[in-house]
C-alpha cells in the first residue's frame, strides 16, 4: 500500500515542484534531480525491477544527460533543466523517451512563444511588483523550460509501467 502511494505521488510531486521552482526562481535545485534519482532506484528495488531493466533505465538517463549537457554547454538550456530531463528519462526509460521528447519540445515551444508574447505586453501594476513576474518579463531573460519538461513528464507518466501496475 505504501509503495503504491509512493509510486503514485513521488514522481508527480517532484515534477510539480520543479516546474513551480523554475517559474518562480528560474532555478531547479539539484535536490530535485537527486530525489528523483534516489526515488527511482529505491522504488525499482522495492518493486523488484530486474537488473536489465534498471540498467536500461539508467542508460536512458545517462544518454539524456549527455545530450542535455551539450545543450547546456551551448547555452540553450540551464543546468537544472539538463539534470531534470536526465532524471525524468531515468524514470521513463527508453520505452517512453521519444514520447517525452516530443511532448517536451512541443510544450517548450508553446511556452517560449507565450513568454515572448508576454514580454511585449505592458505589465499591469499589480504584477509589476512581483519579482518573479519582472524576471519573466525581461526581454533578455531565459525561459523556465522546467515547466515544459515537467508537463511532458506528467503527460507520459500515466502510460508507464509504474502507473499501469496500479490498474487505476
Amino acid at each position: 500500500m505504501m509503495v503504491d502511494a509512493i509510486r503514485l505521488l513521488l514522481f508527480p510531486a517532484l515534477m510539480a515542484f520543479a516546474a513551480s521552482s523554475d517559474l518562480f526562481t528560474m532555478t531547479i535545485s539539484n535536490r530535485v534531480s537527486l530525489a528523483l534519482t534516489a526515488g527511482f532506484f529505491a522504488l525499482a528495488l522495492v518493486m523488484g525491477m530486474g537488473a536489465g531493466d534498471m540498467l536500461s533505465h539508467t542508460g536512458a538517463g545517462l544518454a539524456v544527460l549527455a545530450i542535455t549537457f551539450c545543450f547546456f554547454a551551448f547555452g540553450w538550456i540551464g543546468g537544472g533543466d539538463a539534470k531534470l530531463a536526465a532524471a525524468t528519462a531515468l524514470w521513463l526509460g527508453f520505452d517512453h523517451l521519444f514520447e517525452f521528447a516530443v511532448y517536451a519540445s512541443l510544450l517548450g515551444g508553446a511556452l517560449t512563444l507565450l513568454i515572448i508574447k508576454f514580454r511585449v505586453l505592458p505589465l499591469p501594476a499589480l504584477l509589476a511588483r512581483q519579482e518573479w513576474v519582472q524576471r519573466l518579463h525581461q526581454s533578455d531573460g531565459g525561459v523556465p523550460y522546467g515547466i515544459a519538461l515537467a508537463a511532458a513528464a506528467l503527460v507520459v507518466y500515466p502510460h508507464t509501467p509504474w502507473m499501469k501496475a496500479l490498474a487505476l
